[in-house]
């Protein structure tokens, strides 16, 4: 069947059989854009090691063993479990014998809503939640026919069960991989039909990960771990002013270090490889640097804060107008204002940034690396090293935490390894230090809002405006032609222009200054400020309306049910109805981000000297179809202590230029003894399914800051918290 017959076929795609070698079944469902390139290398994979490209695959072999390869990125997440589950819900599979793969890089694998193989955005499970589950469907069904040919007799008089399929009325049956060689050669159908949500056996519930024993035990490998023979190592030297370069440098005492090989001038700095990672280090320490006096970025916070306050006082572009804000202004009983701040963030994975390449100056590369983007990374260091995309083999391997940071748009990791590898033509690891990466890495941008809202003489919310002024994280950017439109960066505004709350006059409006601090998506991206400032302020128009939080919510909430669901979830979880014990206070907080809805409550006190103490946190999430509640649960625990992190402690402050913090020591995160008691209740939900790796963490801190507000009557308008308390 040629790609065009089947694009006509079925916009969705179909499925590719092939036989393996030494017997078994592997199937692919392809959709359409993918098709050409597969097609042309099936064969001759199947034949060598049974690897194909399409977006999914279900490979079953003799022994009855169903391994799915997964074309994202396992960094924590749980989409090695998550993306299986699906396959094997349809098939009809044994959950025992269900296995995962690292995809290989190949467009085949691109994500079906980004169009990259990207993992990132909260879309992996919404992209893939129809795309694998017919992936199973047709085998299933390939299968049966493959069996009903067997015993001649009728499929519909076949039924499936735990990697199986069962004649009853002959008492007969046969294992998948029993039946896979038979299977290659019939042909599945274009658009097999899906289970009923209510008829899940898989999905939905808490199965173990599949990834979990061999991080248990140790044999999982880590991009950190990659070791090849004759690999060196690489540290970069580079200028501490962003936009800034060395006017010269003296390597003499570098030369000298035991283990060092070479000193290399890259685009990024100056790359000192050696041996081993000590030496290299040693090696870049003692390097004499001289910065050029003229470039480079030179901002202190202080006065990028002042710069942004002084932004507040002008129009800025319109993310968002409705009714006549003006107007209500004029006719207002009452004007509330605020304004808040957001230092910058860095991501602070567990796991340091690095890149193992294989070059050796001939045709081909091949590329070790924990990336959220392995497209992207295949495309940068095919351009550096003068290669051809398909002569560049870039393996994904497990990510110790990503956040976004390894879904860079400046790919800065692979272009510094890369260009270190063009240098040596040797195997060569470059390790990105984590000071490296604190101190000139990719930041959550700082930000600034000032909120207005106006009440009639009953209370009643009559106008309510959001001025933004934070730097644009698409712009220039590949990203800029999907995220920019009007001058507005829809990652500046999201949260803020989505505003679900029912009120008549409405306008968000967006300020975007430009400095040569890079900035990126981090967890929960714009939604990580905007969503703060809604929320808390939310908080003090309820106070001066005399109202209680909750009931102002929910009134404002007619007609958004799920918004309404988790809200009464968490409030019922937290029983909101009663007081806490004395001296603790709460706050609740409701958002949506990436289809999915969140509602916090936050339990804190505030004691003598300013002590802040956060006792328990309550969270109701709605992801529509929940595919694994206990990873749900997970990304939930995890997004708290993420944000609580950054909301206590987290920030990234510039003093002329340079950055302050360099580790976890001045950038600290939520350790075990800290974290407070965390309850999470999953609403049940047969939506298409959300995101749910970062709605999370949006709601966390406005929570907090609601129930420091309700503990002292002041309300919290920038962080981090440390400023302003003394942190039990």
């Amino acid at each position: 069947m040629s790609a065009a017959a089947t694009t006509a076929t079925t916009r969705r795609g179909f499925l590719q059989l092939s036989a393996l070698a030494g017997g078994g079944l592997l199937a692919g469902y392809v959709m359409p854009a993918a098709i050409p390139g597969m097609m042309r290398s099936a064969s001759a994979q199947a034949a060598a090691t049974g690897a194909l490209q399409p977006n999914a695959f279900v490979r079953i072999t003799p022994d009855n063993i169903v391994t799915v390869i997964v074309g994202h990125t396992e960094m924590g997440q749980g989409v090695a479990t998550a993306i299986p589950m699906l396959v094997a819900e349809e098939l009809d599979a044994d959950w025992s014998r269900v296995r995962w793969e690292q995809s290989p890089t190949d467009p085949a694998y691109a994500n079906p809503l980004l169009h990259q193989q990207l993992t990132g955005g909260s879309v992996t499970t919404p992209a893939q939640y129809e795309p694998q589950r017919r992936a199973g469907a047709a085998v299933r069904a390939v299968l049966m026919q493959a069996a009903a040919r067997r015993w001649q007799v009728e499929p519909a008089s076949l039924r499936t069960e735990n990697s199986r399929v069962i004649h009853a009325a002959s008492q007969r049956s046969a294992s998948y991989g029993e039946l896979a060689s038979e299977a290659v050669g019939i042909a599945p159908p274009a658009a097999p039909a899906l289970k009923d949500p209510k008829d899940f056996k898989i999905i939905g519930k808490p199965v173990r990960r599949l990834d979990a024993w061999p991080k248990v035990d140790g044999s999982a490998k880590f991009g950190m771990d990659v070791q090849i023979p004759g690999m060196l190592t690489a540290l970069i030297a580079r200028p501490p002013l962003f936009g800034g370069k060395f006017a010269r440098y003296d390597a003499t005492a570098t030369r000298a270090v035991a283990g060092v090989v070479g000193v290399y001038e890259v685009p990024e700095g100056i790359a000192v490889v050696a041996k081993d990672f000590w030496s290299a280090k040693r090696g870049r320490d003692a390097l004499m640097l001289f910065q050029d006096p003229v470039a480079g970025e030179r901002v202190s916070s202080s006065d990028q804060r002042a710069i942004y306050r002084n932004l507040m006082g002008q129009d800025g572009t319109p993310a968002r107008i409705d009714g006549d804000v003006a107007q209500a202004q004029k006719t207002a009983a009452k004007t509330l204002s605020a304004d808040y701040h957001f230092p910058y963030l860095t991501h602070a994975t567990m796991e340091p940034l690095h890149a193992v390449i294989d070059y050796r100056g001939a045709d081909r590369a091949e590329v070790w690396m924990g990336t959220q983007w392995p497209e992207g990374e295949q495309n940068v260091t095919a351009a550096i090293l003068g290669l051809k995309k398909e002569q560049v083999k870039v393996h994904t391997m497990l990510t110790g935490g990503g956040f976004g940071r390894r879904s860079s748009l400046g790919f800065d990791v692979i272009t510094a390894a890369a260009h270190v590898a063009k240098a040596l033509k040797q195997p060569v690891k470059l390790i990105w230090t984590r000071d490296q990466d604190i101190q000139g890495g990719y930041y959550r941008p700082a930000a600034y809002c000032r909120m207005n809202a106006t009440l009639d003489a009953k209370g009643r919310i009559t106008s309510w405006t959001d001025r933004i002024a934070v730097q644009s994280i698409a712009t220039s950017t590949v990203m800029e032609g999907f995220i920019v439109k009007n001058g507005v960066d829809h990652l500046s505004v999201e949260g803020a222009d989505s505003l679900p709350y029912a009120i008549p006059n409405v306008k968000v409006d967006l300020h975007t200054p430009r400095y040569q601090v890079p900035v990126l998506w981090m967890r929960s991206v714009g939604h990580s400020f905007n969503a703060f400032a809604v929320e808390c302020f939310l908080d003090e128009v309820a106070a001066a309306a005399k109202r209680d939080p909750l009931q102002l919510r929910r009134e404002l909430l007619k007609g958004k049910p799920r918004h309404l669901a988790v809200l009464d979830a968490v409030a019922k979880l937290a029983n909101w109805s009663r007081p806490p014990k004395a001296g603790v206070h709460r706050g609740i907080v409701v958002h949506e981000s990436y289809n999915s809805y969140v509602a916090n409550v936050v339990e804190a006190s505030v004691g003598a000297g300013k002590t802040l103490a956060v006792h328990r946190v309550c969270c109701a999430i709605d992801c529509g179809v929940a595919i694994n509640t206990d990873l749900v649960i997970a990304q939930m625990e995890s997004s708290i202590v993420f944000a609580l992190s950054a909301a206590l402690w987290g920030e990234i402050t510039l003093d002329k230029g340079e950055v302050e913090q360099s580790n976890f020591d001045d950038y600290p995160v939520m350790r075990m003894y800290q974290t407070p008691k965390i309850e999470v209740v999953v609403v049940p939900s047969f939506e298409k399914p959300g995101g749910v790796g970062e709605p999370g963490v949006a709601v966390v801190a406005p929570a907090l800051a609601n129930a420091i507000f309700a503990a002292t009557g002041e309300p919290v308008r920038s962080l981090p918290l440390k400023h302003s308390f003394r942190i039990a």
